[in-house]
């Protein structure tokens, strides 16, 4: 140690040493938040879907490779779609209360790092898929990244962008049925389509803490659209999301368990009627993140299902 050195200029060398290293940390700081990785809500309302089709498709015994992929696949689709959400929206956000903090609103990210991010993940995506390919599974893959991309955008001129979201959070569907199945039968769409009256609640649910913000701006969400009939709207979406997957479910000939999965679910949905029925934003925000239970539920009760029923049948 040079002990002819004074404390303060000693002190001023260290942290220039460690600058370069601080300064990293910071941008992977950064970069972990313009992905969203520290809010998983928004991955696991992207999973469960994609779960529910690897498990309907394979009849309950999908392939751990295959799980393993799409579960990885849905947190790079995801994160990429945070990145060119942000992007699209970047003049937007820092009038938003609850967006305004984000990297690229604040400034502390730039449009060209956003870009290269949304690149390297979807590469890392598609290279994720390659031990799976097939053309149809290629061809998807290329509609699933257009859906990820242009839904920000969808925001300017859709009604209902939510409905947009449905389609684009739950395009793992008839992924999964290409891989395990070779083809994407008519179960699928149909099993898309509940995905879309979810989305439409949830993301309904998550639009009213901004309902606000998003008039001064002019961006469209359904919890404009829908006015004073919003609440009603967002029940009446679970409900045929729950009756779309019970239906389904029925003309698969899945069990009790099964629909204990779902009335699980539908005591969920009714409870999430008292949170948001006087759209308190908080209160509203708490039921949108609270849909990650609802889509477990219906999972468990699928692979639950499942799990006896080739245990009775073995």
């Amino acid at each position: 140690m040079d002990w002819g050195v004074p404390a303060t200029a000693m002190t001023v060398r260290m942290r220039a040493m460690n600058l370069p290293g601080k300064k990293l940390r910071e941008r992977i700081d950064l970069y972990e938040r313009l992905m969203r990785l520290d809010k998983p809500i928004g991955i696991l309302l992207l999973l469960w879907p994609t779960l529910w089709a690897l498990w309907l498709s394979a009849r309950g015994r999908p392939n751990w490779l295959v799980v393993w992929i799409f579960v990885l696949g849905t947190v790079l689709m995801r994160s990429a779609g945070c990145v060119i959400n942000d992007l699209a929206d970047r003049n937007f956000d820092p009038h938003v209360a609850r967006t305004r903090e984000r990297p690229l609103a604040a400034g502390r990210v730039s449009a060209n790092e956003a870009i290269l991010l949304f690149l390297a993940l979807v590469a890392a995506a598609f290279a994720l898929v390659l031990p799976l390919f097939s053309w149809l599974l290629a061809g998807l893959c290329v509609a699933a990244l257009f859906l990820a991309a242009s839904y920000p955008f969808s925001k300017r001129f859709l009604a209902v962008p939510q409905a947009y979201l449905g389609v684009a959070f739950g395009f793992g569907i008839p992924m999964a049925y290409a891989v395990e199945l070779g083809r994407v039968p008519l179960e699928a769409w149909w099993l898309l389509l509940a995905n879309v009256f979810w989305a439409i609640a949830y993301d309904t649910e998550y639009a009213l803490v901004d309902r606000a913000d998003d008039l001064k701006i002019g961006i469209r969400s359904s919890a404009i659209t829908f006015g004073r009939a919003d609440v009603a709207a967002v029940m009446l979406c679970y409900a045929l999301a729950l009756g779309l997957i019970a239906a389904l479910g029925y003309r698969l000939g899945l069990g009790e368990l099964f629909y204990c999965g779902l009335t699980i679910a539908a005591a969920i949905a009714a409870y999430h009627y008292t949170l948001i029925r006087e759209r308190d934003p908080q209160r509203c925000f708490t039921a949108f993140r609270h849909n990650n239970w609802l889509g477990a539920s219906v999972f468990a009760g699928i692979a639950l299902d499942f799990l006896v029923t080739s245990g009775i049948n073995g």
